[in-house]
């Protein structure tokens, strides 16, 4: 969430800004007059409260007096219900407020392209040599339908569009990439966390997701829980409400969990294959940082994913979005897209972000600075990577022309020792 402080102090600044991410300057006249509003209802209930306490005294004098108290008595009351009807409007004015604060996303950083679309991503370097295969590559879903490892068929059948199973070398390589980058991560220094995979309405809140999101995730008749779009959620609200001790910052932490996500407005879009599936695996990276430090963490959060592409043999470039296309409560974006060859364009396996204090905000998450003084901590998340994503690069970058998938190198060990994917070794049963 933002500072109301700062808006009211430069509310041209912030209609600028928010300008570039689709946010109507009226959308900040009308925060900054709820704002008004409070505090001049604040400024009301405060003389009232002081008139009472004058003809609270004015009682105490009378009784010691041995006087009539029934004047200041009756005053006493109708002030307090005037303080009450006060309080109500206070209430009800802060839920707009509350509301309407909670909508505004964060301020893009200096330099992030500006644009109403994802059009002018700016690329900022590409990595890996794309392979000239000899013969027309398949798309990742053909081969790992000809192999037998992907059954899409019998997962619409059990659970719908946009789900799949995956089947003996198949379910071995997912597994085999999750541990891979969980090892990877934990050598850059990330604490392995397992993590819950259902949560709360204050947890979504704090990270972003609610209120505006919420026709994108699945959550649980009847009850205040949603099962986790990322693992972002439940490694992110690990601290809120705290105050982490300054010492034990930067916090590095990191996961693997399931996704689940609705897809709303996704008809029509990547409807086969991995990339956008309603249940999926995702290595997820977060940290917890000082203020003056969280650029330089983007940078190495954006590196340790980027280490996993490297090591993997796979190609990529790395963009910095535009202004509209980056998360809600990012204030900078850096994406890795992945070389896909039937597709023959680069497509989204990570982001990795700085939101700075905007989720500390909204979860009140601080650490004491050198003088003692609370600070909100800055939060950073990243996929490091969307598993499914990287299996899919994974089949369509080291496929043969005789439909075998070759195992990237640093993954054979995760394997078994098994190098390559054939018909004949794909799944046991179906033999």
């Amino acid at each position: 969430m933002l500072d109301i402080k700062k808006i009211r102090k430069d509310p041209e600044f912030f209609k600028q800004k928010l300008a570039t991410r689709g946010i109507k300057a009226e959308e900040i006249d009308e925060v900054l007059e709820l704002d008004q509003k409070r505090r001049e209802l604040l400024q009301k209930t405060e003389a009232l409260k002081a008139q009472r306490n004058e003809a609270s005294k004015k009682i105490g004098e009378a009784k010691r007096n041995g006087e009539s108290a029934d004047e200041a008595i009756k005053e006493t009351r109708n002030l307090g219900d005037q303080i009450k009807e006060l309080d109500e409007q206070v209430e009800a004015n802060d839920e707009v407020f509350n509301d309407k604060m909670s909508r505004l996303p964060n301020i893009p950083h200096d330099g992030v392209p500006a644009s109403l679309t994802e059009d002018g991503a700016v690329e900022l370097r590409k990595v890996g040599q794309i392979r000239d295969f000899g013969f027309e590559p398949k798309h990742h879903w053909d081969v790992g339908e000809n192999l037998g490892i992907l059954d899409f068929d019998r997962a619409r059948k059990v659970s719908g569009a946009r789900f799949v199973y995956y089947l003996g070398l198949g379910a071995q390589l997912e597994r085999a990439v999750y541990n891979f980058m969980l090892d990877e991560h934990m050598k850059d220094g990330y604490t392995e966390v397992l993590p819950p995979y259902i949560v709360n309405a204050a947890s979504m809140y704090g990270t972003g997701q609610f209120p505006k999101f919420k026709k994108g995730v699945y959550q649980v008749n009847g009850e205040d829980m949603t099962l986790i779009p990322t693992a972002e959620v439940p490694l992110t609200n690990y601290y809120r409400g705290d105050v982490i001790p300054a010492e034990e910052l930067p916090v590095y932490v990191t996961a693997l969990t399931p996704c689940f996500r609705s897809e709303a407005g996704a008809a029509g879009r990547d409807t086969r294959g991995l990339i956008r599936m309603h249940q999926f695996n995702k290595v997820e990276m977060v940290k917890y940082t000082k203020p003056e430090d969280s650029w330089d963490e983007l940078e190495k959060m954006t590196a340790n994913a980027e280490n996993i592409l490297k090591k993997l043999g796979l190609p990529y470039h790395v963009i910095t979005l535009t202004t509209s296309d980056m998360s809600f409560t990012a204030s900078e974006t850096h994406d890795l897209e992945l070389w896909m060859p039937a597709q023959n364009k680069y497509r989204e396996v990570s982001s990795c972000s700085n939101c700075l204090d905007f989720q500390a905000r909204r979860m009140h998450t601080q650490y004491r600075d050198e003088n003692g003084k609370l600070q909100y901590v800055h939060t950073l998340n990243g996929s490091g990577l969307a598993v499914g994503r990287t299996v899919a690069a994974i089949l369509e970058n080291y496929q043969n022309e005789d439909g075998s998938v070759t195992i990237p190198d640093v993954l054979v060990p995760y394997m078994h020792g098994v190098t390559k994917i054939t018909k004949e070794n794909a799944v046991p049963f179906k033999k």
